[in-house]
């Protein structure tokens, strides 16, 4: 089997056991989604969706953060974790958009990959989930591992993930997989241990030839 052809087995595999490929990060618009996966840095979703309805309430688009006071965006966020770096990340990151960007989140990489505190990860999120762009790995934690578990890389290195299983998988199925993915990695294909005995992809995962 190639590593092209077990990335499709693996793709519909994934897919029946988890039809609905979904973002755990709750947001409303392309600005919420952008914040909420700078504060999900070192931090789980599920945290973060308990502190994002205070911040947007608060500062609810890319004006109000622009003029905020770091200081008060760090109360808020404090739980999330690396509160001051993320802080003023999120204070210059506004300033940028309105400068830059009359005032909207960029649709593509390059643009996004040039505000402050975003990196390709974020990048192809927003890129997959707002912007539909075909082709965007969202390379986190959990994709990471399982891609190098079931031998379609052998790399941790995000970058390199990415370009790697954009050569192995359809475009227009990229970002869900990476969604599909994350939802494993919690469940089943865990980091402190892959449960095989109860995986649906046995057949066709490198770990079991």
């Amino acid at each position: 089997m190639t590593k092209k052809e077990r990335a499709l087995a693996l793709m519909e595999g994934l897919k029946k056991e988890y039809p609905d490929s979904i973002c755990t990060l709750e947001y409303m618009d392309p600005y919420h989604l952008l914040v909420a996966t700078r504060l999900a840095a070192q931090c789980t979703d599920a945290r973060v969706n308990l502190v994002t309805p205070d911040l947007f309430a608060k500062y609810p688009t890319p004006v109000e953060m622009a003029a905020a006071d770091p200081l008060d965006v760090e109360e808020i966020i404090r739980s999330t974790g690396f509160y001051h770096t993320k802080a003023k990340d999120l204070v210059i990151q506004a300033n940028q958009i309105l400068e830059r960007f009359d005032g909207k989140v960029p649709d593509n990489i390059e643009d996004l990959t040039s505000l402050q505190g975003v990196g390709r990860k974020t990048a192809n999120l927003v890129c997959g989930d707002i912007y539909h762009m075909p082709g965007a790995v969202v390379t986190d934690t959990h994709l990471i591992r399982l891609a190098n578990r079931m031998g379609l890389v052998d790399t941790k290195d995000p970058k390199n993930v990415e370009f790697a299983l954009r050569k192995l998988l359809p475009p227009e199925e990229s970002n869900n997989f990476c969604h599909r993915c994350v939802l494993h990695g919690r469940a089943v294909c865990t980091s402190r241990k892959a449960h095989c005995e109860r995986c649906t992809l046995n057949d066709v995962c490198k770990k079991n030839f």
